[in-house]
C-alpha cells in the first residue's frame, strides 16, 4: 500500500565541514525526492568519524522512512559509510566476488593494477543490493531494513547523479502524496517590498508560499501537496495567476529559467543580437551568458579588455581614458559602442571599474561603471558596493543583466 514518505539526507565528509567543498549533492537529492512526493525533513553533514556517522544514521532511521547518504564510499580508511551502515544493520560485511571482478576489470581497462585497499569497495551486507557504478570505482548500496530504506551513494556528483537516475529511482517506494510547485523569478524589486505586496497569499496554509533572495533577484515559490498531481496543481495555478497580476512588472521567468535565458527570449523575438566588452568583471559576464543553452543564436562574443591598451585597440579613444580615467561613464559608454561595432551586434554590454583596493587608481573597493548601448539608446550606471572582489564582480554582473532585461522590455513596449 502506498504511503507518505519522509526522508533525510546525510552528507559525509570532513572536507564539507571544513568548507573545502560545497555540498551540491544534497540540493540535487532534495529536488529529486521532492519531485517524487517524498518529503525531506532534515539534512545533516557528518565528518569522517565512525561514532558520529553511526549515530547520525540511527537517529535518522528513527524519524525517516528513507535515509540517503552521499559520500564516504571511497577505498581509504577515512571512508566509513559502509562500516557505519553495517553496524547499524547489525550485519557483517563480506567480499562480493562479482563486485570485486568488476573492480579488477575497471582497473585493467585503465592499464592499472588494483590496490588491495580498493577491495572494501566490493563489500556487501545481506540486506543490501549493490548499485553498480559505471563511471567510478565506488559501488552504492540499497539497504532494506524492515520498512526502512538506506541508500548509500558515492560523493562525486557525476557518479551520484547517474546512480540516482538509473538505479535508485526505479527502486524507491511510491508515495501517496504528490508535490506540485512553481517558482516565479523577479528582478528589480526588494524582498521586503515583494513580500508586502503578496502578503495576503503568504499567510495561506495551502498552497505554501515562500520568498527568498538570489543573485538574480527575488524568487517566489508556490507549492501544494495532494493525493494526485492534478489536485495539487489545481491549488497552485490560481494563486500563481493572482501573484502574476501583482508582480508582472518585475517577473522575468519561472522554474529553471534564468535572467540570461529571459534576455535571450526577448532578443530572439526581436531578431536582435548582443555582445560584451568587459574590464572589471574579467570575463564573468561572458561565462554566465554562455552557460545558457541556445544563447549562440543571439550572442556574438565578448572581449575582456582589462588593460587600457586593449581598450584603446578595441576602439576606445585614448584621450577619453586620459581625460576621464578608465573607470568613468564616458569610457564605459565608449566600450559598449566599440563592442557593438567590433561584433556587429544590435546591443552591447560593458563594464569597467575596480573590484578591490587599487592604490594606483585611488579607488575604493567596488567602484564600477556599467553600460548598455542599443540601436537607439545609451544607458549607464555607477555601481558602488563594498565587499570582496568576487562579491563585487557578482553584483556588477547581476546589475547589468537586470538593467539590460528592463531596457529590452521597455524597448519592446514602445
Amino acid at each position: 500500500m502506498n504511503k507518505t514518505l519522509v526522508a533525510e539526507i546525510i552528507s559525509v565528509g570532513t572536507e564539507l565541514l571544513l568548507g573545502e567543498i560545497i555540498d551540491t549533492n544534497a540540493a540535487f537529492l532534495a529536488g529529486k525526492m521532492r519531485d517524487r512526493g517524498i518529503f525531506v525533513y532534515r539534512k545533516s553533514t557528518v565528518g569522517d568519524n565512525m561514532v558520529r556517522l553511526t549515530a547520525a544514521i540511527k537517529e535518522a532511521l528513527q524519524r525517516a522512512d528513507l535515509v540517503v547518504i552521499g559520500g564516504g564510499l571511497g577505498p581509504t580508511d577515512d571512508d566509513m559509510t559502509r562500516e557505519a551502515i553495517a553496524q547499524v544493520a547489525g550485519a557483517e560485511p563480506y567480499l562480493d566476488e562479482a563486485l570485486l571482478e568488476n573492480l579488477r576489470l575497471m582497473f585493467a581497462a585503465r592499464g592499472r593494477s588494483m590496490p588491495d585497499g580498493n577491495q572494501k569497495q566490493a563489500w556487501l551486507i545481506k540486506d543490501a543490493i549493490a548499485l553498480t557504478n559505471p563511471v567510478g570505482t565506488a559501488a552504492g548500496w540499497y539497504v532494506s531494513l524492515a520498512e526502512k530504506v538506506i541508500v548509500a551513494l558515492p560523493g562525486p556528483p557525476h557518479e551520484l547523479k547517474k546512480m540516482w537516475h538509473e538505479q535508485v529511482e526505479p527502486r524507491l517506494p511510491v508515495s501517496d502524496q504528490h508535490i506540485y510547485h512553481r517558482t516565479i523569478h523577479t528582478s528589480g524589486i526588494g524582498e521586503s517590498d515583494l513580500a508586502a505586496r503578496i502578503s495576503q497569499f503568504t499567510r495561506l496554509e495551502s498552497p505554501g508560499i515562500g520568498t527568498y533572495a538570489r543573485n538574480s533577484g527575488v524568487d517566489v515559490r508556490v507549492a501544494a501537496v495532494a493525493p494526485t498531481m492534478a489536485q495539487a496543481r489545481a491549488v497552485v495555478d490560481p494563486v500563481i495567476m493572482e501573484i502574476e497580476a501583482i508582480l508582472s512588472p518585475w517577473i522575468f521567468g519561472y522554474d529553471d529559467e534564468t535572467l540570461v535565458s529571459a534576455i535571450m527570449k526577448l532578443l530572439l523575438k526581436a531578431g536582435q543580437t548582443f555582445s560584451c566588452m568587459e574590464s572589471v568583471t574579467g570575463g564573468e559576464l561572458a561565462a554566465e551568458i554562455t552557460d545558457c543553452p541556445g544563447i549562440s543564436a543571439c550572442f556574438a562574443g565578448s572581449l575582456t579588455a582589462y588593460s587600457n591598451s586593449i581598450k584603446i585597440q578595441a576602439g576606445v579613444a585614448e584621450e577619453l581614458i586620459r581625460e576621464h580615467g578608465a573607470v568613468s561613464e564616458p569610457v564605459v559608454l565608449a566600450m559598449a559602442q566599440a563592442a557593438r561595432k567590433m561584433f556587429k551586434t544590435d546591443w552591447a554590454l560593458a563594464t569597467t571599474g575596480v573590484a578591490g583596493p587599487d592604490p594606483l587608481e585611488g579607488k575604493m573597493p567596488g567602484t564600477a561603471w556599467i553600460a548598455v548601448a542599443g540601436p537607439s539608446l545609451e544607458w549607464s550606471q555607477l555601481v558602488d558596493w563594498p565587499g570582496t572582489r568576487q562579491m563585487v564582480k557578482n553584483r556588477i554582473c547581476r546589475s547589468i543583466f537586470q538593467s539590460f532585461f528592463k531596457l529590452l522590455k521597455e524597448e519592446k513596449a514602445r
